[in-house]
């Protein structure tokens, strides 16, 4: 285990727990995956995997507007879709660092879009699946958030397309 990688791999955690809290009132406007997908384009696969679960078994278990605790199939969901997070900017990284800035934020909206995509379909899924909702049920209730998932996929893959070319010109990998 390299020591950098951990005490980078801690900032990393740190920034996107403060962000996660920083910004909890503020609707669909998260920085915590853009956080964890920085941390798998810079440390690698599993430190951003490690990165991406860290944070989020932090930030939602001790979320003040409601711990993932009490609810463990969703906190299941949103650490793997976290840690999927992590490991998508480790597989960016083969590819977007090569780009000109133009691409690279295209790029990295696109990588943005498909992480808040995974992330917004496991936590909307955890629920009813877990309960026990039959096939109907559950697509009514993942519709029923459509517009949210929306607005977050929207805001997410404007944030990576700003953020990541911004990031990479900053950062020698």
């Amino acid at each position: 285990m390299n020591l950098s990688n951990l005490v980078r791999a801690a900032i990393f955690s740190a920034v996107a727990i403060g962000l996660g809290f920083m910004f909890m009132l503020v609707p669909n406007v998260e920085f915590i995956s853009i956080t964890v997908f920085l941390s798998g384009l810079t440390l690698g696969f599993s430190w951003g995997a490690a990165v991406g679960i860290s944070s989020m078994l932090i930030y939602s278990s001790f979320n003040p507007l409601g711990s993932g605790l009490i609810y463990f199939t969703l906190l299941l969901g949103q650490i793997l879709a976290m840690a999927t997070v992590g490991m998508l900017g480790a597989v960016a990284s083969k590819i977007v660092k090569n780009l000109s800035p133009g691409y690279q934020g295209i790029l990295a909206g696109i990588f943005g879009f498909i992480g808040t995509f995974i992330y917004d379909v496991a936590t909307s899924l955890a629920y009813p699946i877990s309960a026990g909702y039959s096939l109907k049920e559950t697509f009514a209730y993942g519709l029923s958030g459509v517009l949210f998932t929306a607005m977050h996929l929207a805001s997410n893959t404007a944030i990576f397309s700003i953020v990541v070319p911004g990031y990479l010109r900053k950062i020698k990998l």
